[in-house]
Parts: structure tokens; sequence; C-alpha cells
């Protein structure tokens, strides 16, 4: 799966890249965000349940933070070939690297859990 899901990250990060130049940056604030102080816990994904607000919906985030849609549709398509086997946080990971490889041809080295 380790080839196919770099190709399926990849490939749906370049298209969101293609359709906005901008969009490497949200990827990257998404992963700086939910994986910089204590490691990946995909909090920053969560959705509010009735009066608790999400980090996702807070004030801090709601008109501020993009690319949750990026990191959706390659779960989506990640789900389909391999149910329940590959994290949000690992996606996450995978599509900030890729996405600085794309806007920027610089290489970064992000650890991923086994």
């Amino acid at each position: 799966m380790n080839k196919a899901l770099s190709y399926i990250v990849k490939s749906i990060v370049a298209k969101a890249v293609a359709k906005e130049a901008r969009m490497g940056a949200p990827l990257l604030r998404l992963y700086f965000y939910d994986c910089f102080v204590k490691g990946c816990d995909v909090s920053v994904f969560l959705n509010g349940s009735g009066t608790l607000i999400s980090e996702k919906l807070s004030n801090t985030n709601i008109n501020s933070t993009r690319g949750f849609d990026v990191i959706d549709e390659i779960k989506f398509v990640v789900e389909k070939k391999c149910p329940q086997t590959v994290s949000c946080a690992d996606i996450l990971t995978l599509a900030a690297r890729d996405s600085i490889v794309l806007v920027n041809t610089t290489t970064l080295n992000l650890e991923k859990s086994n």
C-alpha cells in the first residue's frame, strides 16, 4: 500500500495545487497546527457536536484554515482502496510533504507512524 498510498496522496494534492496554486500553504498549516506541539492527533479535523465547538469550527480557524476538503478527498479514496488502514495523521503528513515539493521543488522528511 505504501506506493499506492503515496501515489494517491500526491495525485490529489497535485490536482488541488494545480487548481489553486496557494493550496500548498494551507496543507502545511494544517500539519503545523495539528502535529507541531504534541504530535499528530488530527484534533483539528474533528467536527463539533451539540454545544461543543471543535478546533475546526472555532473562531480562530473557521475562516482561516483551509485544505480540509483535500484531506477529506484523499481519505475517501484511500478508504475505498484499503479500508481502516491509513490514519488521517499519516495522510496529513504525506499531503504536507507533497504540497511543499509541488510548490517549492524542495523535499521535507517528515515522520509518519508505521
